[in-house]
């Protein structure tokens, strides 16, 4: 086997355990249900920030920092993007917590289809037939959704859309993934600090009191929770084809549908079901149009 096979196959293999990790990761969240979502969310700021700059000191000391300085746009998207991000994971830590897992992983079902509609309306590209029919059938899906419950899924809708605003934000601007990651953490860094100590100081709990010695272990582990998955999605994605990167994405909403039907008990009937049928038949024909064209080039 070469060198460049090992490296193809070791990208496979961590790309495709990250996308395990985020669809376990409910779990984790669960186990911290007594501190409130917003106190979550900032540790897991404060503790990532701590852990995704340290890695990028010791790997490339300051030459991070400087790379992405020298682009005149990147540090006002970036400022954007935490903006985006740091909605999207409050959200999802409020929704597993609310007892909204399945709901969370059809806004990772979505997502993908969200992409491509953000591409076309603010890049300004071009999608062929059966692309445009997955965009429909995934709609069709969403929209039964909504009938049945008699509302927008709102907290899918969120996470779908809050995500690929994020994507967008970051295809803006041409940064490595996680020097980009440790900018917007720096600014997010000190609010959430602030808010960690103003609730300690205010409620008792927002820093190290009040939760106990494991949920206070728990709300700092929450950071290699964060950061880990995010620098061996960095580490994968650069090693094997993007189309790969893109089948394998479904592993994470896959896992945390079926948390939420058996470890949560979350309620999934044949309404549901019909529903999400419709999306993922979308997102299938949308995979195969993708897979046939790339063959059709390659020929």
């Amino acid at each position: 086997m070469n060198i460049d096979e090992t490296e193809q196959r070791r990208g496979l293999l961590v790309t495709a355990s990250t996308f395990v990790l985020w669809g376990l990761v409910p779990v984790y969240w669960h186990l911290l249900n007594e501190v409130p979502s917003f106190q979550i969310i900032a540790h897991r700021i404060i503790w990532s920030t701590v852990l995704v700059v340290a890695w990028l000191l010791l790997s490339a000391k300051l030459g991070w920092w400087r790379k992405i300085a020298a682009q005149p746009r990147a540090l006002p998207i970036l400022a954007v993007s935490s903006l985006t991000i740091a909605f999207n994971w409050g959200l999802y830590i409020w929704a597993v917590n609310a007892g909204h897992v399945i709901e969370t992983s059809l806004g990772y079902f979505i997502n993908p289809l969200v992409n491509v509609l953000l591409g076309v309306l603010v890049l300004k590209e071009r999608l062929r037939r059966l692309q445009w029919v997955a965009v429909g059938m995934a709609a069709v899906g969403v929209a039964w959704l909504t009938l049945d419950a008699g509302t927008p899924p709102w907290i899918a809708l969120g996470l779908a859309c809050s995500f690929g605003l994020y994507g967008l934000l970051r295809k803006l601007v041409s940064v490595d993934p996680v020097a980009g990651l440790g900018v917007e953490s720096l600014y997010l860094f000190l609010p959430a600090l602030a808010f960690a100590v103003w609730a300690e100081n205010s409620h008792g709990g927002g820093f190290f009191s009040g939760w106990g010695l494991r949920n206070d272990l728990l709300l700092i582990f929450g950071g290699v929770v964060t950061a880990v998955p995010l620098i061996g999605f960095a580490y994968g994605v650069k090693r094997i084809a993007l189309s790969l990167v893109g089948i394998l994405q479904y592993i994470a909403p896959s896992l945390q549908l079926l948390l939420g039907v058996f470890f949560f008990h979350e309620s999934f009937d044949m309404a549901k079901a019909v529903g999400f049928a419709a999306i993922w038949a979308g997102l299938l024909l949308f995979i195969g149009d993708n897979l046939r064209t790339m063959r059709a080039a390659k020929r």
